[in-house]
């Protein structure tokens, strides 16, 4: 995809019936809002949404070599995970920066769905390209426009889809992915999302998503989410977004994602990996909660007790269900105590506010 590009989803005629306010999104237009993105936000916290998010990249990995080169590729432990789950994971450069964050999907033994962020697919490919010369035996083909994306988030999504489904989906444990044939499409249904909340993600055929998501709203319970409801939802849960928590220059073990590292390997970035958590990080990231009334925007500095300069924030937003004004940011390791005293440079006044546990918000078990 070049600068220049725009590109819409199968679904982007439906966004504009439903009254959906489209905006620029790493080179798509995508619905940021229909209602609100408050009454969205509790939507998912209470019964359930329904997101397109079909600008993702979804890469495939096939082949005898197929695990070799994601284990060398990615920074989980591909040999670990098991058919039918997924896993988080990174694909770093040489110095240990974050290409991308993934999460892995195993659908087979030496067939691998792997979901990468919409502004990054041609990075990301051209990447795996360089990567994948040592494996000839892996295939990895680039199936991002064969298929939509369709994330139903809350409470209620599992009983929304299951008349709908030949699978039980309230039987599939978090982080697992099964083929299945949702009102006579094949689908794939992962327990996976973005929103801190249960929920389903469901890939299907770009020619055929329309339907789904035509059934899925005729159920009262669902109701259709923006970028803008997804980004505070995300928040509230302390997940990472790249561009603001994740970037080139940026380590998983900075952003505290260690555990999507594993402990040895020879994947690209190891040796830098290993060296930092010898010496420890050079910044780590935070969960900000604001004491004044103020909101800690990207790019806002944050200033110790003393007025030290120490770090920035990285992302922020009034909490629409937890009602605070949080945030994320990077700060030198010596400020990163829970209940440490922070000030927020909110433009030409500093703010009181303090770190606080990770995560802001906790779905319920199911």
């Amino acid at each position: 995809m070049t600068s220049e590009q725009s590109y819409r989803t199968p679904l982007y005629e439906a966004h504009l019936a439903l009254g959906g306010r489209m905006v620029p999104f790493a080179s798509w237009e995508m619905p940021v809002q229909y209602s609100s993105i408050k009454s969205e936000h509790r939507a998912v916290r209470t019964e359930a949404g329904l997101f397109d998010v079909s600008h993702m990249g979804e890469f495939v990995f096939r082949g005898e070599q197929s695990v070799d080169l994601l284990q060398h590729l990615t920074t989980n432990d591909v040999n670990s995970l098991a058919v039918g789950f997924c896993h988080y994971s990174f694909i770093l450069n040489a110095s240990g920066g974050i290409v991308d964050d993934t999460m892995v999907y195993r659908r087979t033994l030496d067939d691998f769905l792997v979901v990468v962020n919409a502004a990054n697919i041609q990075k990301d490919w051209d990447h795996i390209q360089t990567v994948a010369r040592q494996f000839p035996c892996a295939d990895i083909v680039d199936e991002s426009q064969d298929w939509a994306l369709l994330a139903l988030q809350g409470p209620a999504a599992f009983d929304v889809i299951s008349p709908h489904v030949d699978v039980a989906p309230s039987h599939m444990p978090f982080h697992t992915i099964q083929q299945a044939r949702f009102d006579q499409i094949d689908v794939w249904i992962a327990a996976s999302g973005y929103t801190g909340e249960n929920g389903l993600e469901i890939f299907a055929p770009s020619d055929s998503v329309q339907g789904i998501w035509n059934a899925l709203l005729d159920d009262n319970s669902v109701s259709p989410c923006g970028l803008g409801a997804r980004d505070t939802l995300r928040l509230e849960a302390s997940l990472a977004l790249y561009g603001h928590e994740l970037d080139d220059d940026t380590t998983p073990l900075e952003a505290r994602l260690g555990f999507a590292v594993a402990a040895s390997g020879s994947y690209v970035g190891a040796e830098a990996i290993t060296q930092q958590r010898a010496e420890g990080p050079q910044k780590s990231l935070i969960m900000i909660e604001m004491v004044d009334r103020a909101i800690p925007r990207q790019g806002y500095p944050i200033q110790s007790s003393s007025g030290e300069s120490i770090g920035v924030v990285t992302s922020g937003s009034l909490a629409p269900w937890l009602n605070k004004n949080i945030g994320m940011g990077y700060v030198d390791p010596s400020h990163t105590s829970i209940g440490t005293e922070l000030w927020i440079q909110v433009r030409d006044r500093a703010m009181a506010a303090s770190v606080v546990q990770r995560p802001f918000y906790s779905r319920p078990k199911r």
